[in-house]
Order: C-alpha cells, then sequence, then structure tokens
C-alpha cells in the first residue's frame, strides 16, 4: 500500500525508492559538493515568522495578481527541463494541474513536449522559457513559435553560460539527450515499474531544441554568447511579458529592469550551477530595496513548502515558483502524487496564514519575519 505524501521530504522518499538512481540523482542533484542547494532550503527553513493574534482569519485569501492575471495560488511550476524522465507524460501532468489549480506552468526550452502541445495542453496558463544556445537565431526561432500560439509571458534564464557540473550526474553516466547505457542496465532492471512504462511509451527525447536549419544540440556547449544587447534585442522583438530569471545582484536587477523587462525572478537555479553561489533567499530583500516596491519580483530556489513561500512573499517576491517537489511528487505516485503535492502546499500556505493572523496573501510583508532569523542562518 503506497504511503500518503506529507512532506516534500515523504514525497522526496518515495520518489528515490520508485525512480532508477540515474533519474532520481538527474532530479535530486546539484553542482559541486551541492553546498549552495542546501543552503537554499536551510536558510528559508531557519527564517523565524511572528504570528498576531486575535486577527479574525476565518475567511482567507490565496490568490495573487500578477502581470494583470489573477492566479488563484500563490505559486506556479518552474522551468524544468526533461521531466518526461521522471514518469511518462509529466510534461501533460504538469499541464492539466495547472489548468486545474489555476497556476502558471513555465515551460522549459529543454522539455520533451513542444511548444505547440503545451500551448494546447494549458491554455492561459502556458509560459515559455527561453535558453539561448546553438545561436540567436534558433533562440528567436523559439520566440516566434512561443508567439505564434499565444504565449503571453517569456522566462529569459541568463544563469546558464554553461552546465554547471553536477557530480551525480557524471559518476552516472547521464547524458542529453537521454540515452540508456550498458552501466544502467542494473539499475534498470531493479526499478521494473519506471523502466518497462519508460519503453512502452518511449524514451522521451528533446521537443524544441533541434530545428530546421539548425545545428545539432549539444547539452554542454557554451551559453555564454548571451549579453545586454541581445536582452535589448530580445526586448525589442517580444510584444508580451518579459521575466529575466537567474538574478542574483542588485546592480543586475535594476539594469534589467531600466532596459524595460517586465519583471526579474530571483534565483540561483536551484544551486544547480554555481555551488559558491548565495541562498536566493538572502539577496532576495536587497534586490526588492533596489528595484522598488512596484517593480514585480518572482522566485524560486530552496521553497519545499507552503510556509517557505510565505516568507518570500514577506521578503520582497511578489510571486514564487517551485521545481522539484513537483517531480518528487509525480516519480513518488505519477498525477495522484502532483495533486497531492500540490494540494499539501495549498493547506501548508492556508494554515500559515492562519497562524500568522494575516487572512490575505497580499498582505504578508518584512514585518511577519524575526530580523535576528537572517543573521542566525549565516
Amino acid at each position: 500500500m503506497r504511503k500518503k505524501i506529507f512532506s516534500a521530504s515523504d514525497a522526496r522518499k518515495f520518489a528515490r525508492r520508485r525512480l532508477p538512481r540515474v533519474i532520481f540523482d538527474f532530479i535530486d542533484g546539484s553542482a559541486g559538493e551541492e553546498k549552495a542547494c542546501a543552503l537554499n532550503i536551510d536558510m528559508i527553513e531557519a527564517l523565524r515568522m511572528i504570528p498576531r493574534v486575535l486577527v479574525n482569519v476565518e475567511y482567507r485569501n490565496h490568490r495573487k495578481t500578477l502581470f494583470g492575471q489573477t492566479w488563484d495560488l500563490p505559486f506556479g511550476v518552474a522551468p524544468m527541463g526533461m521531466c518526461n524522465l521522471t514518469w511518462p507524460d509529466a510534461d501533460a501532468m504538469l499541464a492539466k494541474a495547472a489548468k486545474q489549480y489555476g497556476i502558471p506552468l513555465v515551460l522549459s526550452t529543454m522539455s520533451s513536449s513542444s511548444i505547440e502541445t503545451t500551448a494546447e495542453r494549458a491554455g492561459e496558463y502556458a509560459w515559455f522559457q527561453l535558453y539561448v544556445g546553438q545561436s540567436e537565431e534558433v533562440a528567436f526561432h523559439l520566440v516566434e513559435r512561443a508567439e505564434t500560439v499565444g504565449y503571453a509571458n517569456l522566462v529569459l534564464t541568463v544563469d546558464v553560460p554553461g552546465i554547471g557540473a553536477r557530480p551525480r550526474e557524471q559518476r552516472n553516466g547521464f547524458q542529453s539527450p537521454f540515452r540508456i547505457r550498458p552501466m544502467q542496465f542494473f539499475d534498470f532492471a531493479l526499478h521494473p515499474r519506471w523502466s518497462l512504462t519508460t519503453l512502452t511509451t518511449g524514451v522521451p527525447k528533446l521537443a524544441n531544441v533541434n530545428v530546421p536549419g539548425g545545428v545539432q544540440f549539444k547539452r554542454n556547449e557554451a551559453r555564454g554568447r548571451m549579453d545586454w544587447d541581445f536582452l535589448q534585442r530580445l526586448r525589442d522583438r517580444w510584444p508580451g511579458n518579459l521575466i529575466v530569471k537567474g538574478v542574483l545582484g542588485s546592480e543586475d536587477a535594476v539594469r534589467i529592469r531600466d532596459t524595460g523587462v517586465d519583471a526579474v525572478c530571483v534565483s540561483n537555479h536551484g544551486g544547480r550551477q554555481f555551488d559558491s553561489s548565495p541562498a536566493a533567499i538572502q539577496v532576495l530583500p536587497q534586490i526588492r530595496a533596489a528595484v522598488g516596491p512596484g517593480y514585480p519580483l518572482l522566485f524560486d530556489s530552496g521553497v519545499r513548502n507552503g510556509e517557505g513561500i510565505i516568507k518570500a512573499l514577506a521578503l520582497g517576491a511578489d510571486f514564487v515558483l517551485l521545481g522539484r517537489p513537483f517531480l518528487y511528487a509525480m516519480g513518488a505516485n505519477g498525477y495522484a502524487g502532483l495533486e497531492e503535492m500540490i494540494e499539501l502546499i495549498k493547506s501548508q500556505i492556508d494554515i500559515g496564514l492562519a497562524q500568522l493572523g494575516c487572512p490575505d496573501i497580499n498582505d504578508i510583508d518584512a514585518s511577519y519575519i524575526l530580523d535576528a532569523a537572517m543573521t542566525e542562518a549565516k
């Protein structure tokens, strides 16, 4: 009998049992010694919040407005590549959940589902995340496809000039495009449900990166050619909302804002890129102070529960994106696991607002955070 998911740690534990090691480590692993990933989580958990008492919290509001659209919950699905390796049709599960719960789904360039297919599945809830890899021409081809099928929000990721060194992937011989190698046969044999289901549905392939006339995609190729001039050209080209993701510096955030970008996502890529980066939550208040109170800020990296979402909002974020908890949940139990995780996070937010004496998520601010916690966590 499958055990119920009561936390992201539960989902992670169940996914670890169910998935081949090479797949679990791809999801779970980070750069270097994985200090940045751990710091993300630890610093959010170290934050303490101060409840207000004798406040009527009988009715609580979780809805947030961003880019003129009201979202049913204050969080969405971060861009994640090759989700279908977690479980077949994971991309479709995420799109279904986005519509069911009224939350955005950011489709990665590195997805196993196409820009067009995801637009059909998720409709107005689909955003597109852009990597600039092979060439600027290929990047703008992807942008054109996203515009053609109606995406309103484009997320440019800027913290991947090259793929971070991830020792777990290297030890396991992980490759993209994914290939089953002889060293992995025993691993797959120990996880027959994943292996047989994946073989039946087909090993997932990258759906967006290889375009007609383009150079064959290589995951580890240099991506450092993107610069401020490119950002300006993209801003001039893209008619919808443009978000730049992967920002940790206040000066960069201000310059991005002044380029005409609609929002910044404060993120260290979940610790998967640079092991010496600060925790994203450390720099969030500084970036909020630098860009001013009215400029939209999104946040990801290290959030594992509803209280973490509330903390990020309190420190200056307008909206939060989560990744690994959803992959763990699907790895644990497919779509049922994903539903459990979203319901769990929703419940944690609801209970958190009640405990804090704050019936409206939009009223959360830094006054709910115990100042000493950031210092103590260092």
